[in-house]
């Protein structure tokens, strides 16, 4: 699985990373949380919250983006989208 993320800020692309995670141990949630989390230390952030619109978003479109509200610090950006590229076999 390859999740690409993204930060945004007045429509443009600040910072973005892929992680790539194909450990066949793991659930695709897992793999998903991992790789969010590895994400947000690369971009040196906190963990946005999953809230139900962004479970929602992710279940039927394969991204998702993490606004203000789902940071309990302020942040100095739109948003954080995450978007799985490629998934595995």
């Amino acid at each position: 699985m390859r999740i690409w993320g993204k930060l945004w800020k007045n429509n443009r692309m600040m910072q973005d990373t892929v992680i790539e995670n194909y450990e066949q141990d793991q659930t695709r949630t897992t793999k998903i949380y991992h790789s969010l989390e590895q994400i947000c230390e690369q971009f040196d952030l906190q963990k946005p919250i999953w809230l139900d619109v962004n479970k929602q978003d992710f279940l039927r479109t394969s991204r998702c983006r993490f606004y203000q509200d789902s940071f309990i610090e302020t942040i100095d950006f739109d948003y954080l989208e995450l978007h799985v590229i490629e998934e595995d076999d």
